[in-house]
């Protein structure tokens, strides 16, 4: 059992997002020389949000948008991928989509598990997303997943490692959740030996716990676990992330980025992480948006060898990102 950030890098986004929210409080923790990076950054930062706020105005007289392309090119839309390793693996893929002009977050996990095809990689283990980046690196997973999701671009990538999410969880209180069934497992030959024993019910988790929570899959016995699979997993992982964001998002956000701050790996800048966050300054729980690519569990067999896939749904994969993009539905003619 490899599975050490099951979906916890989504809640990172959220940090960097609204960085700002605890950043000018982080940034003045410190004096002398960061002081002035700091009021030279804000400048540049005001600047920015004065001219997207013209562009906001001119957006309220556009035509529809017809076209994904043209919802693409029109669109201010940042958007990240976040991605927890396991070695070379991703073990978790979720692209977030931060609307500036509306204040809003839309995450989509996509499972690991997703069926990709290569040309030259033939084996069953490579048809599957998460071998993508072992191969070819951070830019050929953003280019695999821009063309998963209509060529909708991806920005910035986010990856964490799990010592990250046990100084998250502390540096709140815990986190509550509901834990659907009792998790039990054990892992000897794991480095470190993992050993998870949760309680089912409601209850608030700390650090470690958090990150047993986050890695639980099925007992040893492969009897007790989600009914869905992976997919029930995905969405007891997105309801544990949206407590700890409901309850991060406030006066212990500054405590939460310093405690993570090192143990995170992105592009971003110091100088964008401001920007974003100033835009997105004020934003709330109800401002988030969860949902996981479209698709069906199946199995297949390549090469002689049989392995579950995830099969996007492709068609119903483009309504969304559209949906995203604001691009106009065509009325069918009668």
């Amino acid at each position: 059992m490899k599975n050490f950030l099951k979906y916890f890098s989504l809640a990172f986004i959220c940090f960097f997002i609204a960085f700002l929210l605890g950043s000018y409080t982080f940034l003045k923790f410190n004096n002398g020389e960061k002081n002035l990076i700091y009021n030279n950054i804000n400048k540049s930062v005001e600047k920015d949000i004065k001219l997207s706020e013209k562009d906001k105005k001119e957006k309220e007289t556009e035509k529809p948008i017809n076209s994904l392309e043209e919802g693409i090119e029109r669109s201010d839309r940042i958007n990240f991928i976040l991605l927890g390793m396991d070695d070379i693996r991703t073990d978790t893929i979720i692209f977030a989509s931060f609307d500036r002009e509306c204040k809003r977050v839309d995450f989509i996990s996509i499972p690991r598990d997703t069926y990709v095809y290569r040309k030259g990689y033939e084996k069953a283990e490579q048809r599957k997303i998460n071998a993508v980046y072992g191969d070819h690196g951070i830019e050929g997973l953003k280019k695999t997943i821009e063309y998963m999701l209509g060529e909708a671009p991806v920005h910035h990538y986010v990856m964490v490692d799990y010592k990250g999410v046990e100084n998250i969880v502390d540096s709140i209180g815990g986190v509550e959740v509901y834990v659907p069934f009792h998790m039990k497992y054990e892992d000897p030959t794991s480095k470190p030996p993992l050993y998870i024993d949760i309680p089912k019910g409601e209850q608030v988790l700390d650090g470690k716990k958090a990150v047993q929570f986050l890695r639980y899959r099925k007992g040893n016995n492969n009897k007790v676990g989600y009914k869905e699979g992976d997919l029930g997993r995905i969405k007891a992982q997105q309801e544990f992330l949206f407590s700890l964001l409901n309850k991060s998002l406030g006066a212990r956000l500054p405590l939460v980025v310093k405690s993570s701050f090192e143990h995170v790996n992105t592009d971003i800048s110091l100088n964008e992480a401001l920007k974003y966050g100033k835009e997105a300054f004020g934003i709330d729980k109800k401002d988030f948006k969860f949902s996981t690519l479209p698709g069906v569990a199946s199995y297949r067999t390549i090469e002689g060898k049989t392995l579950s896939y995830y099969i996007q749904d492709e068609l119903k994969t483009k309504e969304i990102i559209e949906e995203l993009y604001k691009v106009s539905k065509k009325v069918p003619m009668e």
